[in-house]
C-alpha cells in the first residue's frame, strides 16, 4: 500500500461506470478477511435490534437532521468513544487488479480511508475500513459490531475541522450477498460507512460476512473548539 499524504481527495462519490465502480467496492468488501487470525477473543456481532432497514437510514434514523457538508479534506484520525477507538488513518488505494489494499496487518491499530472516494464530511458516502483482528489478536475495529444507533463517531481532518457523525444502524452482510447500492450509494447528504470483517468464522475461509456501520454527519467543529 502506498501512502499519499500530499493529495487532497475529490469530494464526490466515485463516478466510474457502474460496473467498474461496484468492482472496486466489492473488492473493499472482501479485503479484510484473515483466515489465520487469532480466535481467542470473538468480536461482537450486530443483533437484529441494531440492524435497521434502509428506509430508516434514508429518513435520518438515529442521527436526525444532517449537518451541512464540508469541502473535501483528507481525514487523519478517527475516534469512537463508545468502543474506545482512537486511531490514526492512512490512505487506502486499489492495486493493479482493482482490489483495495487494507491497512497493513503489522499495524493493527491503524484504520484506513478509501482516498479516491468521498472525504468524510463532504457530500457523498465516505468509506473507512480496518481489520477486526490480525494474527496477533484484536485490531482497531474489533468492537465495531457492538455499536448502537446514536453512537458518536468523530473524524479529524487535515483542514483543522472535525466531522462528527451519528450512527444510524449497524448491520452484518454476507460477503457473497453484499448490498453495494445500500452501502455505497449516494444519498445526497454527507454520510460515513465503517467496514470490517464479521459473521461466522472458518479456519479454511475466514470470516463469512462484513460488519457495516451506517452514519450521518450531524455536526462539525474546529479542532479544539465547539
Amino acid at each position: 500500500m502506498r501512502r499519499d499524504s500530499g493529495r487532497t481527495p475529490p469530494a464526490p462519490l466515485l463516478r466510474a461506470a457502474p460496473s467498474s465502480r461496484w468492482l472496486a467496492w466489492a473488492a473493499l468488501a472482501g479485503v479484510l478477511l484473515l483466515a489465520d487470525a487469532t480466535r481467542a477473543d470473538e468480536p461482537p456481532r450486530p443483533t437484529a435490534r441494531i440492524g435497521q432497514p434502509a428506509a430508516r437510514i434514508a429518513g435520518g434514523g438515529a442521527s436526525g437532521r444532517p449537518a451541512a457538508p464540508l469541502a473535501a479534506s483528507a481525514p487523519v484520525r478517527i475516534r469512537i468513544p463508545a468502543i474506545d477507538v482512537d486511531a490514526f488513518l492512512t490512505h487506502l488505494e486499489l492495486d493493479a487488479k482493482g482490489v483495495l489494499q487494507p491497512p497493513p496487518a503489522t499495524a493493527p491499530a491503524l484504520a484506513g480511508w478509501y482516498a479516491d472516494g468521498t472525504a468524510p464530511g463532504a457530500l457523498g458516502t465516505a468509506v473507512l475500513a480496518g481489520h477486526v483482528d490480525t494474527p496477533t489478536g484484536p485490531a482497531v475495529f474489533h468492537q465495531l459490531g457492538a455499536l448502537e444507533p446514536g453512537a458518536r463517531i468523530e473524524v479529524d481532518r487535515r483542514d483543522g475541522r472535525t466531522a462528527v457523525f451519528t450512527v444510524d444502524a449497524v448491520e452484518e452482510h454476507e460477503k457473497g450477498r453484499f448490498p453495494d447500492d445500500r452501502v455505497y450509494g449516494d444519498s445526497g447528504r454527507p454520510e460515513l460507512r465503517l467496514i470490517t470483517c464479521g459473521g461466522a468464522w472458518s479456519k479454511d475461509t475466514g470470516y463469512q460476512a462484513n460488519t457495516v456501520v451506517y452514519a450521518t454527519l450531524t455536526a462539525t467543529r474546529r479542532r479544539g473548539g465547539a
